[in-house]
């Protein structure tokens, strides 16, 4: 196995998106031709429920799934065709904006919140299709412990056990837990982009320390990747691959499309109550 070198880190910084939560930003417009297909991740976590109790009112989205995984918490969802639930601890909700959504999502008070919400372009083929929820519940995670800690697959497979299969690009999501003093090494694909996101806890990787709350992304060299715990303190990331788009993109705010004059027209049908293309979903 040949190591994957480390092409860029990203550290997370602090911001207030919503109606005033409060988060970490690690990836935004500025990364998405390093990180493609992946474009914005937010991470949260807190014990004090002010810092995101008034959650994210109604807003629009078209040409993208939003990805929302907690490791600890309750957010409660619902949209303009008619969707709601709640996702819980250790479960994770894949929705498919496609021609377009509006939707909220509102955590619930908890002793503490953990997670994180990514979102991952959808290819030109498929930026107006049906909007769809796809909800991930914890028994659609398998748990497989190792002699490192654990995983849990959100998506993809590993080992022979497989988590859910998405409808449009095949992205990978890992959950991985270290005990301290613990190594893991994983093999990947050549032709995929590969980052991991420290969402709790230091590691070393790639024999290099980094930060909790950073993205850590390799070359497209190489078929493995190595991440430790610190000997003092267990680790945790979200391991995420999948292939690059290498579309053109064009992102204003919740909206990602192929061109400016795409985008422009997703703003005029939300001015003029025609944004919501599709009834309710599948």
């Amino acid at each position: 196995m040949k190591m994957k070198n480390i092409k860029k880190t990203v550290k997370g910084q602090h911001a207030v998106d919503g109606a005033g939560v409060h988060l970490v930003r690690v990836l935004g417009y500025y990364d998405v031709k390093d990180f493609d297909p992946f474009l914005m991740l937010d991470s949260f976590e807190s014990e004090n429920p002010a810092d995101y109790i008034k959650g994210f009112p109604m807003h629009p989205h078209r040409g993208i799934e939003t990805i929302t995984y907690l490791i600890q918490g309750e957010i409660d969802h619902q949209d303009s065709l008619g969707n709601k639930g709640t996702i819980r601890s250790g479960e994770s909700q894949w929705m498919t904006a496609g021609s377009g959504i509006l939707h909220q999502e509102m955590p619930q008070a908890a002793p503490r919140i953990l997670g994180l919400q990514i979102w991952l372009n959808l290819p030109r083929k498929d930026k107006m299709t049906h909007p769809a929820y796809f909800n991930i519940t914890g028994d659609m995670i398998p748990i497989i412990p190792q002699p490192f800690g654990t995983l849990r697959i959100i998506s993809g497979e590993y080992s022979g056990k497989k988590g859910v299969n998405p409808s449009y690009i095949q992205a990978t999501l890992y959950d991985v837990t270290l005990d301290a003093g613990k190594e893991s090494v994983f093999e990947v694909r050549k032709d995929e982009n590969v980052f991991i996101f420290l969402i709790e806890g230091d590691a070393i990787v790639n024999g290099t320390h980094q930060p909790e709350k950073t993205a850590v992304l390799f070359d497209m060299e190489g078929d493995s990747i190595q991440v430790a715990a610190t000997e003092d303190d267990p680790a945790r990331f979200i391991f995420f691959s999948g292939k690059p788009l290498r579309e053109p993109i064009a992102w204003g705010g919740p909206i990602v499309m192929n061109t400016e004059e795409e985008l422009r027209q997703a703003f005029l049908d939300l001015e003029n109550g025609v944004f919501v293309r599709h009834g309710i979903s599948e």
